[in-house]
């Protein structure tokens, strides 16, 4: 079942999950926090080996027993589903961990999508307030000729993206956003209205500011489109690093 959808080298994202068995100080500190892996190869059953995590040029050492939330990318998708750690070691110079499903492989939907790593060039400014009045109603709501803040997208997906800018927007305001994408060997711009979920001061360049987006106003062929891009670009990334 599994080889049918997963192979060796898909992305796996893990993330804490909340309540486990094992509640180790450095598992409480991390619930919630991501780490990066990839697949190794199939055991019997419902259990393979991954790769461990790492941070910066460190091992990490996830505990045997706990539980993850797993993400993979794979060529067919995004998948999700519960795992267990029950084994770690060494083999042919590899540091792997055995993990075990716990519930059902799922394909996953909406707001749950895989962020892409990236540095793409977009423009943006806040909506003024006659704009977001007629947002949902009308096509053609922007007033034209106001400037646009340069800013770069540092990651994007199906349901938003995060970038950085000089320009400050507060959580909860409507921007304006615009950057374009080869699709196809056709660039291909995006216009859309986005919802700030949260912004904060760069931790490494001053008066630079962080900010993740949700998507407010974009359509689902715009949506299918953009999630197929981010995972053709990551199947490239993969292969260029094999």
């Amino acid at each position: 079942m599994l080889t049918r959808i997963i192979k060796p080298g898909d992305r796996i994202e893990l993330q804490k999950k909340k309540k486990s068995r094992v509640q180790t100080k450095d598992t409480q500190e991390n619930a919630g926090k991501t780490y990066i892996s990839q697949v190794h190869g199939f055991l019997s059953g419902e259990r393979m080996e991954i790769v461990m995590p790492m941070e910066g040029t460190k091992i990490v050492l996830l505990p045997v027993d706990a539980v993850f939330d797993m993400y993979l990318t794979t060529f067919s998708g995004l998948y999700q589903c519960f795992v267990r750690i029950i084994d770690r070691y060494k083999s042919n110079n590899v540091y792997l961990l055995v993990v075990e499903l716990t519930s059902n492989l799922r394909r996953y939907q909406r707001r749950e999508y895989y962020r892409f790593s990236c540095a793409l060039e977009m423009k943006s400014r806040e909506l003024k307030e006659e704009e977001i009045k007629v947002v949902d109603t009308v096509d053609e709501y922007l007033i034209p000729g106001l400037p646009l803040k340069h800013s770069v997208i540092v990651d994007i997906s199906g349901g938003g993206l995060r970038f950085l800018s000089n320009q400050e927007y507060a959580p909860e305001s409507l921007i304006y956003i615009n950057y374009s994408l080869l699709i196809k060997d056709k660039v291909k711009p995006y216009n859309v209205v986005g919802k700030v979920l949260a912004s904060r001061p760069s931790e490494n360049r001053k008066g630079v500011f962080e900010h993740r987006v949700q998507y407010v106003n974009m359509g689902n062929d715009d949506r299918e489109e953009l999630i197929r891009y981010i995972f053709e670009e990551e199947r490239k990334h993969r292969n260029r690093n094999k």
